[in-house]
């Protein structure tokens, strides 16, 4: 499973990057919208930094003209890039005209499997379900990615699965374990992923036995 880094902080990007623990972007423009720099200088960075998959995303979505106009923009931004439309009527019409343009598509804000098959139909490159929205509204947010992949490789449509909206580990886990695509994770749930009590307290004791063994010189 490929994980992307959902943030739109270069700092953070470069970090993970650097761990080589990601392989790609998403953003949108609330992430973008929290950080003191304009857009334009915040896809730029990530593009120097990223050299994998980076989502960003159409913004006049008014019509599929606008969606088309936005997306043919981005596009010539990088190779790399792979444009984030939502789930409506005129973004799949978009979605279609763009697919056969070969500019790449990531369908957003998709909360269930009917959503997900007509995004495949119009051609989609990704698809990205909410699970942690799901999850807040009292549905089952992992179920929607199970029955996903099984509609997709039912058919062998070749959209990929990008679960979004993680909002801890085990959603990154359980996302593994159902054999999706994509995680796309905020920064603090990469963070917490290194995290367990048993190898804190294991470098805990290294380093405390090391000061012992120093000690004997």
């Amino acid at each position: 499973m490929k994980i992307f880094i959902d943030t739109a902080n270069i700092e953070e990007i470069r970090n993970a990057w650097n761990m080589g623990v990601i392989d790609g972007v998403t953003t949108n423009p609330t992430l973008m919208s929290m950080e003191k720099m304009k857009p334009e200088k915040i896809m730029e960075e990530i593009i120097k930094i990223v050299k994998g998959p980076i989502s960003l995303e159409a913004t006049h979505l008014d019509s599929y003209k606008g969606i088309v106009e936005d997306a043919e923009k981005l596009s010539r931004l990088s190779k790399n890039v792979v444009v984030k439309i939502p789930m409506t009527e005129e973004g799949m019409k978009a979605v279609k005209i763009l697919s056969k343009k070969g500019i790449k598509t990531n369908v957003t804000l998709v909360f269930s499997a009917n959503q997900a098959l007509l995004a495949a139909k119009a051609g989609a490159d990704y698809v990205s379900p909410f699970i942690g929205r799901l999850d807040d509204i009292g549905n089952e947010g992992m179920q929607i990615v199970r029955d996903i992949i099984q509609i997709y490789k039912n058919y062998n449509f070749k959209t990929q699965v990008i679960v979004a909206s993680v909002r801890h580990p085990m959603h990154v886990v359980e996302a593994a374990k159902i054999g999706a695509h994509v995680a796309t994770i905020p920064p603090n749930v990469i963070k917490k992923m290194f995290r367990h009590s048993l190898t804190d307290a294991g470098i805990k004791r290294f380093e405390e036995d090391w000061k012992k063994a120093l000690s004997f010189r």
